[in-house]
């Protein structure tokens, strides 16, 4: 399986995907640069974290007109599998891949800590290797984070199955507490329609190996190959 990491002008973990791929699945990666055209053959996207062109007007606003977002939207609706991980995330809603949009934190400060979130369905590209109530302890990094949208749409996003991963207490429990940054419904992490491109903001590339203290995050990146091989 073949990964194609997107760089845009401050990705800062373009790095990190790029090991996980190559280092933690023993899989093909390639960089490929926001003014690229083509896709160079990736059979999976990931749009990593970091603060494209400064976050300038927006979070990832000026990212979503980059060259290559125009071949990562055909590849989306072909059915091609798209993660964007904090930033990258940010970059999906403002091309429109994905719903809603990520506010500012609820405490206008900037969040870097470990949270818990809880994975609510197993269905799906990106969390086939869980199991549905499973709790990870998994990084966060962002100032825009707040996951927002409308009452009406977020009851679709659940009806769907297109909410992954809810921010959670240790336990599994739900609660505004536990919720770092005002998220509605406590979002973490959804999908589009057709589950085939996710968006999440915290970081499981930071938690895909021994070395960095934890695996928690390493089964995101498993459910891609297994779910890869499996349709291929």
């Amino acid at each position: 399986m073949k990964f194609g990491v997107i760089v845009f002008p401050a990705s800062n973990c373009d790095h990190d995907c790029f090991h996980v791929a190559t280092e933690q699945l023993g899989h093909e990666a390639e960089f490929i640069w926001h003014r690229d055209e083509d896709l160079k053959g990736c059979d999976c996207v990931i749009l990593p974290g970091g603060f494209s062109y400064g976050d300038y007007l927006r979070s990832g606003a000026m990212a979503a007109c980059s060259p290559i977002m125009n071949a990562v939207r055909e590849y989306a609706a072909k059915g091609g599998l798209v993660i964007g991980i904090c930033n990258g995330f940010q970059i999906l809603q403002e091309a429109g891949l994905l719903p809603g949009a990520l506010m500012r934190n609820k405490s206008l400060k900037f969040i870097c800590k470990d949270v818990c979130v809880r994975v609510e369905h197993k269905d799906g590209p990106f969390t086939n290797k869980y199991a549905a109530g499973d709790v990870l302890k998994i990084p966060v990094a962002h100032m825009d984070g707040n996951f927002s949208l409308d009452k009406k749409t977020l009851t679709r996003l659940e009806k769907n199955n297109q909410i992954l991963f809810r921010y959670c207490t240790n336990d599994g429990h739900v609660d505004e507490e536990s919720n770092p940054n005002g998220s509605s419904g406590s979002v973490a992490g959804i999908t589009n329609e057709n589950g085939n491109v996710c968006g999440m903001m915290p970081h499981p590339e930071r938690c895909s190996e021994e070395l960095l203290g934890s695996v928690e995050g390493i089964k995101i990146f498993e459910s891609i190959v297994n779910w890869y091989e499996a349709n291929k």
